[in-house]
């Protein structure tokens, strides 16, 4: 069995952080997303990873390289614009190679992982099987209508739901899926649809399996998704103090402080993460917060946010619910006359108060 995971795609919607990095890699406690899904593919005994890659190319094949460092063998299929999932499975099928695979979408997160439902699909063999969770905004995905637990309709972010069953990021698929792709037309919105290839499936009499996921998933598409992942996941994490900690500060709760970290004059209360060769000065750094590699923060309060490596942040009273991408620097300034003095890229959002 193989895999594909699919790490194109613009990111529209998490800019301005996607206009110069790939949403994939965004961390999430740390970690890029997309790490946790090779993860999980590496865990259920998959060993041959293709990864479908857009304009990003080059950052994800720097991130993620051969793949050995998860005992996996990777390849790399560059798809020439986002034309849909059902297009990236179309433009895989020399690698797949009449083989059964897994399609994940590289910006998912799955708590329970996917060898279950690996196992579950090589034992009950349908020619397909989708992951389904309850939402309470279908009408944002695609999703799947049963009936007497068999998917008998899929519709692509319907307008009246029939159900409250989102597709997951997450399918298993044997060789007819390349009938479906190839069988069917492009949406109104000029992609090749993976709702309409399944569905292709269903219409022609092919074996199609619902699992309902149990557990947490996340689609980290968004902001409010990103920084809900982040907690989701310190919360599984436990204390593990290897960076310095000095006698005037003090660590509350479930705190990861990496390697090369110094915490000066500070209060840190997990759960929350620093990375390597942070350095944090006379600052407090709040629950569900992940400091990411290199940043420097002094006389500042952070919580509940994602501060991505390289940044600089100096005399800021509080930051909360934030995402702040790399090399970023947010100061105080002290020059006169006072007023607000601000630099950001296209797409961005700012929130003075």
């Amino acid at each position: 069995m193989k895999a594909l995971i699919l790490a194109g795609g613009k990111g529209t919607r998490l800019r301005p952080i996607t206009h110069t990095s790939a949403k994939q890699l965004v961390p999430i406690a740390n970690k890029p997303v997309l790490f946790y899904g090779l993860e999980s593919i590496a865990e259920s005994g998959i060993k041959e990873i293709a990864v479908i890659v857009g304009d990003t190319r080059q950052e994800i094949m720097s991130a993620v390289g051969d793949g050995s460092k998860w005992g996996v063998k990777v390849a790399y299929i560059e798809q020439e614009a986002p034309l849909g999932l059902a297009h990236a499975v179309k433009i895989s099928e020399d690698f797949i190679a009449g083989d059964k695979f897994v399609m994940y979408l590289g910006d998912n997160l799955i708590k329970e992982g996917i060898t279950s439902i690996v196992s579950e699909f090589e034992k009950n063999k349908p020619n397909a099987q989708i992951l389904l969770a309850r939402v309470k905004n279908p009408q944002q995905f695609g999703v799947a209508e049963l009936q007497g637990g068999k998917v008998v309709k899929l519709q692509e972010k319907p307008k009246k739901p029939k159900s409250d069953l989102a597709l997951v990021g997450v399918y298993l698929f044997d060789k007819n899926i390349f009938k479906a792709v190839n069988g069917i037309k492009p949406s109104a919105r000029g992609e090749l649809e993976i709702t309409d290839a399944i569905q292709y499936l269903i219409d022609n009499g092919y074996t199609v399996h619902p699992h309902v996921v149990q557990g947490w998933w996340k689609d980290t598409g968004k902001l409010e998704d990103m920084l809900e992942a982040n907690c989701i996941v310190l919360d599984t994490k436990e204390k593990d103090i290897k960076g310095s900690v000095d006698g005037d500060s003090t660590i509350e709760g479930k705190v990861i402080i990496e390697k090369g970290a110094s915490i000066v004059k500070s209060s840190v209360r997990g759960p929350a993460i620093i990375g390597r060769n942070v350095k944090i000065t006379n600052s407090y750094i709040g629950p569900y917060s992940s400091i990411y590699h290199d940043t420097v923060i002094e006389n500042s309060e952070i919580e509940h946010s994602i501060i991505l490596e390289n940044s600089n942040i100096k005399d800021i009273k509080r930051i909360e619910d934030s995402l702040i991408g790399q090399n970023v620097t947010i100061i105080k300034t002290q020059k006169k006359p006072a007023a607000y003095r601000i630099m950001v890229g296209d797409s961005s959002k700012v929130e003075i108060i």
